[in-house]
């Protein structure tokens, strides 16, 4: 009946029940909208209610995890970066767009054109996203401030994020995916309802940048998009990406301390996936993360999208011939590397970054330090490659330990070669300050956490409450939608 793969002490088979046309079953059919993009979640459970319950569901994973304090490597890793400031484990769709909108990252605007970020911080976050672009254009979207769209992004990921309006079946929403599969040789044009079960992950779950680009509006007014793109030209591996990246002279950000031009990396979950042993096989997205259910008779994909490890039994061993207990503790060994691993690669990254500040303190010139901040840059990267799709171990573990063993290394040689740089200027024997805690690592990266989270207070109970008002009276958001929503932050809880 299936065709199936042995790989190592594990089975996997490698053909996967297709849930109807792209992921919708019989609990509904077609499209909820006549035209345009209908962004309010709650119209698409009319027609879709098993899928609409089951993706509510998302809100009961709303715990925070602060990983600035369980990993305080990071705020010297991002020091002047906004990731330095706050990041948090992921929680459930439900409350992407409140995470957004409540990190510290992108600040306390008082208007629609202050505050940090761009509108590009929207773009994974809400099915308004497809809806502006669709009545705006793209490059209007993508120009201006964050805060510009604060009355308009008012629902959280959901059902146009993925799915057509007008027939209800799977596609891109973002035209930025179909440039970025370009690059790799796919016509967009060409893509099937199975490729569509991870294509619709890949809009979001993707590396990106914001590319600048200049455009004239039908006023003539010349402007500049912050556009999001794929680095994809040179392939799906972390060191084409590297390489395109150092090929346009590209940077996130300059670092505070040790003044690399650093990376960024968001988060390569389908870059990663597509090197590891499930996508080889032909498991798609949906497959493991979005089961088939029954309830009342009727069958529906599930939108309750989490670990399938909280499922080993319904979802997993569809295709893996063993006992449940068995399979889990493979993939907790598998953890447990990639833990070990990171932080020893985040340990010496960090010391790199210490020990290159001293440098330059001590009186280090350029000549002497740009080999070594070009380590440090590639070796953060890698390391942030690795780990940020967050899933990376599961979906690609050996790529996942080779890209933190390459990093860890390329650390090391920068701390290597910053052993003679500091001997040359008399600090041979100096050790890089204790950033055991999250304090001590945001004071190194020259932090001002109180002043941040008294800003965003301040925000949070002004602009936000008009921002919520005024998308209540345009009749995109409803109050009903947010009843029982919790409102954690790292910062108050």
């Amino acid at each position: 009946m299936k065709n199936v793969k042995v790989i190592g002490s594990m089975v996997l088979v490698s053909a996967f029940i297709v849930l109807g046309s792209a992921g919708i079953s019989i609990s509904g059919e077609g499209g909820v909208s006549d035209k345009g993009v209908e962004s309010r979640n709650e119209k698409w459970a009319e027609k879709y209610p098993l899928h609409y319950k089951s993706w509510k569901a998302t809100a009961e994973n709303d715990e925070i995890t602060d990983m600035l304090k369980k990993k305080p490597q990071l705020p010297i890793l991002w020091a002047g970066y906004g990731f330095a400031k706050d990041y948090n484990a992921p929680r459930g769709h439900f409350y992407a767009l409140q995470s957004n909108i409540n990190t510290l990252r992108t600040g306390a605007p008082v208007g629609p054109n202050t505050g940090p970020m761009p509108t590009a911080c929207w773009t994974c976050k809400s099915p308004d996203v497809p809806r502006i672009m669709d009545e705006q254009g793209e490059l209007e979207y993508f120009t201006g401030k964050w805060a510009k769209y604060g009355n308009e992004i008012v629902n959280p990921i959901g059902c146009a994020d993925c799915h057509n309006s007008q027939t209800g079946k799977l596609a891109i929403s973002r035209p930025y995916l179909e440039r970025g599969l370009e690059a790799i040789g796919m016509d967009p044009k060409k893509v099937d309802s199975e490729d569509m079960r991870t294509l619709a992950c890949a809009q979001c779950h993707s590396e990106y940048y914001f590319k600048a680009e200049e455009w004239t509006d039908k006023e003539g007014n010349k402007k500049t998009a912050k556009v999001v793109t794929f680095p994809w030209d040179n392939g799906l591996t972390a060191e084409d990406m590297e390489k395109y990246y150092d090929d346009i002279e590209f940077k996130d950000w300059t670092h505070k301390i040790s003044k690399a031009p650093m990376l960024k990396a968001q988060h390569p979950g389908y870059e990663i996936f597509k090197s590891g042993i499930h996508a080889k096989s032909g498991v798609t997205c949906v497959d493991c993360h979005m089961p088939t259910r029954s309830e009342g008779g009727e069958s529906f994909s599930d939108h309750h999208l989490a670990s399938p490890m909280g499922d080993i039994e319904s979802i997993c061993l569809n295709c893996h011939e063993q006992e449940a207990d068995e399979l889990k503790a493979v993939v907790e060994e598998k953890l447990e590397r990639k833990e070990q691993l990171m932080t020893i690669a985040m340990d010496n990254l960090a010391k790199a970054h210490l020990e290159a500040g001293k440098a330059w303190e001590l009186g280090a010139n350029e000549a002497e330090m740009k080999d070594i901040l070009t380590d440090i840059r590639h070796g953060q990267w890698k390391w942030d490659y690795s780990i940020a799709s967050h899933g990376s171990f599961f979906h690609a573990p050996e790529e996942t330990l080779r890209l933190l063993a390459v990093a860890n290394e390329t650390a090391q040689n920068a701390r290597l070669k910053l052993v003679q740089i500091l001997a040359k200027y008399g600090a041979v024997d100096y050790i890089a300050p204790d950033f055991s805690t999250k304090e001590m690592a945001q004071s190194l990266a020259g932090l001002d956490f109180k002043k941040l989270v008294d800003e965003k207070e301040k925000f949070r109970a002004t602009l936000l409450k008009e921002w919520e008002k005024q998308a209540i009276e345009k009749g995109i958001l409803s109050e009903e939608t947010r009843k029982g929503m919790s409102d954690k932050t790292s910062y108050n809880q």
